[in-house]
């Protein structure tokens, strides 16, 4: 089991680098960070101040997309940051939510998401690519042929056979046991249908968590299942509410939402929180004690997850990483400090 922590963009970089230091000490792997570059700082200029302070943890942002940055701008970004960092960088891919809503504009297509990852991959190695025909085909000469992991975020039934037929690694914003099993199941039989070896395909389950009281756990990280709600709406009005395209237990939970204010986007104080219930809040994320975490975790593991996420982004973020170093990592095979 691998250990990461996410960051938005909202703390001042010095702490975002003392925090990574702190979490690598620990045996935390990853850094992510949220591409919004409207809501948050341009997070790949924070995230090259971290690797510059760190030695083993890998960095990438959690998640971007195709439709904010040209694609060979895109390339040569992210090639830089491998070759700066020692091959040390990852790369999230989502269809774009706040990014692209805060600009007016919708998600781009599955298909776009899944051409994007596919050209910046080759790119990055080294190869040429004709991305668009607006433009010549392009190569990046100084490439060193380093070969982009590429983790896509779904929930939808095309977005997660994309993401067992193209990526290396899958994204769940959700630490529900049950569901991550659902969903990673769809991506994995995708894989396999379509001939590819899946037994290094990586599954992420991204959440926030609480070490302590209940109370004061759901009243620090009731932001998520917000967020999570906005995603399920996209898929109701998509696929429906029946079919069995997206369980009733994600459909059940939103009938009281009345929409999102992207504004305040993993806001744990913004107003369109109402609608959330403490069992979905229990469900969503890792909350309560010490053993509590270590339990759920373990659950996740069983349930094929290989990287737990910690949206760190709920106060307390110091706390939070010391306690997970000192009394949640050491449980787990693999997690060195």
């Amino acid at each position: 089991m691998e250990f990461a922590i996410t960051f938005k963009g909202d703390i001042d970089p010095r702490r975002t680098v003392a925090l990574c230091k702190q979490a690598e000490q620990a045996g935390f792997s990853y850094a992510w960070f949220f591409d919004s570059h409207v809501l948050w700082r341009e997070c790949y200029v924070t995230m090259a101040m971290c690797m510059e302070h760190t030695e083993r943890m890998r960095f990438g942002p959690c998640v971007t997309n195709p439709a904010v940055r040209d694609w060979s701008v895109a390339a040569s970004l992210y090639a830089t940051l491998a070759l700066q960092s020692g091959g040390r960088f990852d790369l999230g891919i989502g269809r774009g939510d706040s990014s692209r809503r805060m600009l007016g504009k919708k998600p781009e297509t599955v298909e776009r998401m899944v051409e994007f990852g596919e050209s910046v991959k080759k790119m990055v190695r080294g190869e040429t690519v004709k991305y668009s025909e607006d433009y010549a085909e392009v190569t990046i000469p100084w490439a060193t042929g380093y070969e982009l992991p590429v983790w896509y975020a779904a929930y939808g039934p095309k977005a997660l056979a994309a993401a067992g037929q193209h990526g290396d690694g899958l994204i769940i914003q959700l630490a529900d046991p049950w569901l991550v099993e659902w969903f990673s199941g769809q991506a994995l039989a995708a894989g396999q249908a379509a001939g590819r070896d899946m037994s290094g395909f990586r599954i992420m389950s991204a959440a926030p968590v609480w070490v302590g009281d209940m109370n004061k756990a759901r009243e620090q990280t009731r932001w998520f299942p917000a967020m999570v709600g906005n995603h399920v709406a996209d898929l109701v009005e998509r696929y429906g509410r029946d079919g069995g395209s997206v369980p009733k237990r994600l459909t059940d939970y939103i009938e009281g939402r009345k929409g999102y204010d992207y504004r305040h986007h993993a806001d744990k104080d913004a107003d369109h929180l109402d609608f959330i219930s403490d069992d979905i809040i229990d469900s969503f994320g890792i909350l309560g004690t010490v053993e509590q975490h270590i339990e759920k975790i373990k659950e996740l593991e069983s349930k094929g997850v290989t990287q737990f996420n910690i949206y760190l982004m709920c106060g307390d973020e110091e706390r939070i990483v010391e306690a997970y170093g000192e009394q949640v990592l050491p449980k787990f095979a693999g997690v060195t400090a």
